[in-house]
């Protein structure tokens, strides 16, 4: 799989391990299931991005999955994160939001979904460390916009709709200042029930998540 997936190297970088200091963000050691989801969401149109969209239009759902087993399954190190410019106000308005979230707006922990240390929960839900402030400023920008989307319910949709712009620029300043614990493995599972029903996670006893297809499936 290595050489049929070079396209993919030349925005996310060698091995699918781009920098924090690149817009395009890190794909190698993401859970499979995520990987799998965005993959399905660039090439039916729920993520808006030309250059992907044509590179996956004619590809099958089992290559799809074995394109996100291939970088699942690259551990590789991190790189330090840059010094933040942010005010430390703004970083304590990030962390605030991160760890805590605001129950007062309906506003989860981002720990309650991407798990405490923050490098995501196998297989379905992402690690939020090792990228760029840009980036993600500009996909929580793109959620609430409508730029976005995932598989109904779209859960990140729901909350990004809620943030301010101000807490997006503080979520994000903080969380690219993170240095990422424990190599970025995500971890086995959550410690609780998702706060909100998300379509690019199965529930309990599912196999697969609402709108993505079963293996063999059309």
């Amino acid at each position: 799989m290595g050489p049929r997936v070079l396209a993919c190297t030349a925005c996310h970088g060698e091995q699918g391990r781009a920098t924090p200091e690149g817009y395009f963000p890190r794909i190698a050691g993401k859970p499979a299931g995520y990987l799998y989801n965005q993959l399905l969401n660039f090439r039916e149109g729920r993520r808006s991005y030309p250059q992907m969209a044509w590179l996956l239009e004619h590809l099958t759902d089992a290559y799809l999955q074995e394109m996100a087993e291939h970088f699942a399954a690259l551990q590789l190190p991190y790189a330090p994160p840059p010094a933040s410019q942010a005010p430390p106000a703004v970083l304590e308005r990030g962390r605030r939001l991160v760890r805590e979230g605001d129950a007062a707006r309906g506003l989860p922990a981002c720990v309650r979904c991407h798990g405490d240390a923050l490098t995501g929960v196998s297989p379905w839900l992402p690690g939020l460390l090792g990228l760029s402030r840009d980036y993600v400023a500009g996909q929580l920008g793109a959620w609430q916009t409508g730029q976005r989307h995932a598989q109904a319910p779209d859960c990140m949709a729901d909350i990004a709709r809620r943030l301010e712009p101000q807490d997006v620029g503080a979520i994000a300043a903080w969380l690219a200042a993170q240095p990422v614990p424990a190599g970025g493995v995500p971890a086995a599972g959550l410690a609780a029930r998702l706060p909100l029903r998300c379509g690019g996670v199965p529930e309990a006893g599912s196999a697969t998540p609402d709108g993505a297809v079963p293996e063999g499936g059309q």
